[in-house]
């Protein structure tokens, strides 16, 4: 047997533990429901193996990671195996070829090549982590537990990749840093301040409500753009065909006459020319514009511009601020309240603005705020935020109730976004429908006109 000492996550002096190996401590103290932050073998202890035992088998379900990693098998090969899905097989290829294989396999599932969680399956498994956690699972065994319910090979991957890391010692924080997407810098953050705190399963549950109210922004913001540029779009499909197909059957008996167009009927025969002649021109020019505004768009300056029109649009750009305000209220109460130190928390808020303007902004309040000033005033100066929200900030600051009064005002924006949506996907698509009808009256003037014209001229003969 080996000597271990190891440090409770939670706080406490040093202590001991006897066991055969390392992998069997760690799953001692896991059953006890103590989270180690280290944990070393004491040099000199004397520990023993028994040398014996039999490879596990791909199909096993309760391998460990450790006792794969033995084998010479990945967890993408181990994932994949047990769900018999199609990747399999370039996981059973990654096998025979060793251990340069095995961890290529794994780096395409971090990197997300067979598929990885989207926003809303990873809210749903910090979720059922936070849940399980709560009642009152070690983390290992919790983790086993969300990997045993339709998981996919690349999520059963990073599940493994995660109970590996912890098993060596290390926190779970740094076990999703290690893996990448879907964790970014901010859940990452929040996770690390759950251990540090002993709130895991609170934070994590916090954790998973911010990320599924960014959710409902996000779809919130899609549902007041797409639905009134699918309707844009469709009207000018619907011009170009009238005016370019329609019209000019309807006015080729005018052809080869003498006979004088009215303006409209010109206007209408000049565009049809225009795009029965000249399509590949408009085409190519509409490409290169899209092109070129990716192009400008991937500049930082590029990018600050575009941002900085979007805000000064009329109904999408105070759709956008407060979207951005929405987020950033709800982002900044709960790192807070988790316990981050609040420069901390308003750089990580910060890169969840989305707006490069507005991202400006942050970063001079995050240095103003770092140089010993409130956040309120900085906040005010920017001319970005709300008063009302800023007075709120103020007020938390005043009475050390920040968290609490963040999270009642990102409500109210939330509402407020939510409000505006309806609003403009209530006003734009009438609009849209008045400018289509429009344009088709004019067309049909057009028509009529030059039929007019052509009965005068009729009649003079």
């Amino acid at each position: 047997m080996a000597t271990f000492r190891y440090t409770n996550l939670g706080g406490g002096g040093a202590q001991v533990l006897e066991a055969p190996d390392r992998s069997s401590a760690l799953r001692e103290l896991m059953g006890r429901g103590v989270t180690p932050a280290s944990l070393e073998e004491v040099k000199g202890s004397g520990s023993r193996t028994s040398g014996r035992g039999s490879a596990p088998q791909i199909g096993d379900a309760t391998m460990t990671t450790a006792q794969s990693a033995k084998a010479g098998l990945t967890v993408a090969a181990a994932a994949a195996g047990a769900a018999n899905m199609p990747g399999a097989e370039l996981a059973l290829t990654a096998v025979k070829t060793g251990a340069a294989g095995a961890q290529a396999v794994e780096r395409l599932y971090r990197g997300g090549v067979f598929g990885a969680m989207s926003l809303s399956e990873t809210a749903s498994f910090i979720s059922e982590l936070a849940t399980a956690l709560q009642a009152g699972l070690p983390l290992i065994p919790a983790l086993r537990t969300l990997g045993k319910s339709g998981r996919t090979p690349a999520q059963k991957a990073m599940l493994n990749h995660l109970i590996a890391k912890v098993e060596q010692g290390g926190t779970l924080a740094e076990a999703c840093r290690t893996w990448g997407k879907p964790f970014n810098e901010l859940i990452i953050n929040l996770v690390r301040a759950g251990e540090a705190s002993g709130r895991i399963g609170e934070i994590l549950q916090q954790t998973a409500e911010l990320v599924e109210k960014d959710l409902r922004l996000r779809r919130s913001l899609l549902s007041a753009t797409l639905y009134p540029l699918i309707l844009l779009v469709l009207s000018g499909v619907a011009i170009i065909i009238v005016t370019t197909f329609i019209v000019p059957s309807v006015l080729k008996p005018f052809e080869g006459q003498n006979i004088s167009l009215p303006w409209p009927t010109l206007v209408v025969q000049g565009f049809a020319g225009i795009v029965l002649n000249y399509w590949w021109a408009m085409l190519g020019g509409a490409c290169i514009a899209l092109l070129a505004y990716f192009r400008v768009r991937a500049t930082p300056g590029g990018r600050l511009a575009i941002d900085r029109v979007m805000l000064s649009m009329p109904l999408m750009g105070a759709l956008v601020r407060d979207a951005a305000v929405a987020r950033f209220t709800r982002t900044l109460g709960t790192l807070v309240k988790a316990g981050l130190p609040v420069l901390t928390a308003l750089r990580l808020t910060s890169a969840t603005l989305g707006n490069m303007v507005m991202r400006r902004a942050m970063d001079s309040v995050c240095e103003q705020v770092a140089g010993g000033k409130t956040i309120a005033g900085p906040l005010e100066s920017t001319g970005l935020f709300p008063p009302l929200l800023v007075q709120i900030v103020s007020l938390g600051e005043r009475s050390g109730k920040l968290p609490d009064l963040l999270s009642q005002a990102a409500t109210a924006m939330e509402g407020r976004t939510e409000t505006r949506v309806k609003v403009i996907t209530t006003i734009l698509p009438p609009i849209l429908v008045v400018g289509l009808a429009c344009v088709v009256g004019f067309v049909v003037l057009a028509i009529l006109l030059a039929l007019l014209q052509l009965q005068d001229a009729a009649g003079k003969l």
